[in-house]
């Protein structure tokens, strides 16, 4: 359900993110959808009560850019059902869904995942890419004022990713555990 109070708070968090960026980018479907309209005007208030600049997308027009320019975005902020959806489409431009981090914020909590969950459907075969977990720590190491230590699991990330440490999902050859292995061993190289 979409309400005022939570489009507002969803959008406070928006523009915490976007100040001193580029860009907000407010991703709906206010044409169709009613209670797209409600986020939509709690989001462009807030914006502008912060002074963040900002733009707003239909949601179709959002996928379509996302693939052929995906730089033209830095911020975005939509729905749960869309951010779903356009947090898929950008993994599969940067190559897995294995690749990438959540988190979902309240406001004194947080959980921390890759965006594909648990991937049930290949649990205990030992070709899970673990990169979308160790950012999802990575990610929770920042949250927790740990900005050091999440810097130096994302160039621990990046250097196994350079070295061409990859899982089946990127066309590699490695388990699980060898990815797991080069990024902790290259984190040990950083301390």
């Amino acid at each position: 359900m979409v309400t005022r109070q939570g489009s507002e708070r969803i959008a406070e968090k928006a523009c915490d993110l976007a100040s001193g960026r580029r860009k907000l980018t407010i991703i709906h479907k206010s044409n169709v959808l009613k209670s797209d309209l409600l986020f939509l005007e709690s989001c462009r208030r807030t914006a502008e009560r912060r002074a963040v600049a900002y733009e707003d997308m239909l949601v179709d027009a959002a996928a379509y850019n996302l693939v052929i320019n995906p730089r033209r975005f830095d911020v975005m902020v939509t729905t749960n059902l869309f951010g779903d959806i356009l947090s898929d489409e950008a993994a599969g431009i940067l190559g897995s869904l294995g690749l990438c981090a959540s988190a979902n914020l309240g406001r004194s909590m947080a959980l921390f995942e890759p965006i594909h969950g648990s991937a049930p459907d290949i649990a205990g075969q030992g070709i899970a890419n673990p990169i979308g977990a160790i950012r999802s720590a990575s990610m929770m190491m920042d949250w927790l004022g740990e900005q050091e230590t999440a810097r130096r699991m994302e160039e621990a990330v990046q250097k196994s990713l350079e070295a061409k440490v990859f899982t089946p999902d990127l066309g590699g050859s490695f388990r699980t555990e060898d990815v797991t292995h080069a990024v902790t061993g290259y984190l040990s190289q950083s301390e």
